[in-house]
């Protein structure tokens, strides 16, 4: 990619590189389903479909059985590696709460 423009990558692959979904085709339902939040420059809005695009500073709100996960995206990465290298992929904003 260019360093001029912005990184930016499809949510349902960010998702799934993050390890939050085990394949692309969960994540990808996941995100169909209109379940994901997300908020950039202050402005929120349900994602509704897995082709949405994701950059880096963006925040994502969803749930994830008992679990409500806030999280900031930190690099949109390239590939989906170990989970050391997914954990670098987002910043936690709050603890998980159990609902």
């Amino acid at each position: 990619m260019s360093s001029d423009l912005p990184q930016s990558c499809r949510i349902d692959v960010w998702l799934w590189r993050a390890r939050f979904f085990k394949t692309r085709p969960l994540s990808a339902k996941f995100c169909d389903s209109g379940h994901v939040r997300l908020i950039r420059t202050g402005r929120t809005s349900r994602i509704e479909k897995a082709g949405a695009s994701v950059k880096p500073g963006d925040q994502l709100i969803f749930a994830l059985g008992t679990r409500l996960i806030d999280i900031t995206i930190t690099d949109c990465g390239e590939r989906r590696g170990p989970a050391s290298e997914a954990q670098g992929l987002y910043r936690i904003n709050m603890a998980d709460t159990v609902r």
